[in-house]
């Protein structure tokens, strides 16, 4: 049986491409919205992190920067024990929609995963997700 391999979350925002662009790709957006500190070297190749209240972390690896349209990052699959070389990639993706923007955010690589940790990281990834995407909306209304 396969299994899924991509979560993908697409969502109108009553916000400029150019603020929902600032609320992904700086330290500043991430570390409000998505962590609650972050880091960020905004090149491919670059590195970045998060840091959580609770004491969880995320590294990540920059990957793709098409500024102001197309952000992608890999990080380290949720499950998985800190040494596992293995990462899946997120995708952010910006077009404009009236006066907002509809975003689409895309995961993929849950298919390399044998069945005792795919729904795990899969599971837990998308119901992240849908939470992490209302925290930045409610970010960019707040601005």
């Amino acid at each position: 049986m396969a299994f899924p391999d991509r979560i993908e979350r697409t969502l109108e925002v009553a916000h400029p491409p150019k603020a929902v662009w600032a609320a992904i790709t700086t330290a500043e957006g991430l570390g409000t919205w998505f962590g609650n500190e972050a880091t960020i070297d905004l090149r491919p190749g670059g590195a970045a992190s998060m840091r959580w209240t609770d004491g969880a972390s995320a590294t990540m690896r920059v990957e793709r920067v098409e500024e102001p349209t197309v952000f992608g990052f890999t990080w380290k699959i949720y499950g998985l024990p800190e040494d596992d070389p293995r990462r899946t990639y997120v995708e952010f993706t910006l077009e404009p929609a009236g006066p907002g923007t509809r975003l689409t955010v895309v995961e993929t690589g849950f298919a390399q995963l044998p069945d005792d940790t795919h729904d795990t990281a899969f599971g837990g990834n998308s119901n992240g997700w849908l939470r992490e995407l209302d925290e930045l909306v409610a970010y960019l209304d707040a601005a």
